[in-house]
């Protein structure tokens, strides 16, 4: 279903542990870049109605999602700041073609891999966070990032044919694995 080719490490997990505030103020990072890729793709590709409206609701969701970790960070009383970034986007993003329709089905295929990679994180925090509260918290989010996925994978379809999708998701998701696998030294979601 989440279409990766691979699984997180333990050493993940072991950032988690070692840093878990860094790892929430990323998260509420990511979640803000997550509402600016669905508003920048709803304004590259505005003639798709279907894609427009999809967008909106990502983007509504994603700004929940945002407020959500904010409101979680004070209570915690960790201060939400500008941290450096990990290279996983940027990495991913470096492999979008530049022609259309190819740029539409990368740019939409990468941000459903993005949130795939998040779905199963959040599952894997679910399941390994001693903290109710946190755990509770990312077993929430675990189901409209695994629609977000879905969603990407579905809207690249309106681009090009069912085979070449398919062809370039695996082509990008067995990147994605490489880069997971390489891993950063920062303790981000996405590291």
């Amino acid at each position: 279903m989440l279409h990766l080719k691979s699984e997180s490490q333990a050493r993940w997990l072991r950032q988690v542990d070692e840093n878990l505030d860094e790892i929430l103020i990323d998260h509420a990072h990511c979640e803000h870049k997550a509402a600016a890729t669905a508003m920048s793709l709803l304004g590259a590709y505005v003639d798709c109605e279907e894609l427009t409206r999809e967008m909106a609701v990502i983007i509504a969701e994603e700004l929940e999602h945002f407020q959500m970790v904010l409101d979680l960070l004070k209570r915690r009383g960790i201060a939400f700041r500008k941290i450096r970034p990990g290279d996983y986007g940027r990495r991913l993003n470096m492999l979008v073609r530049s022609n259309e329709p190819d740029r539409a089905v990368d740019r939409l295929l990468i941000a459903g891999l993005i949130e795939a990679r998040s779905c199963e994180r959040f599952k894997l925090l679910k399941d390994h966070i001693q903290d109710v509260e946190l755990a509770d918290f990312y077993g929430s989010l675990f189901e409209s990032e695994a629609r977000h996925h879905s969603s990407y994978v579905r809207l690249a379809r309106r681009f090009q044919d069912l085979e070449r999708v398919k062809a370039r998701l695996e082509e990008l998701a067995l990147a994605e694995a490489a880069i997971i696998e390489t891993g950063h030294p920062l303790p981000r979601m996405h590291s």
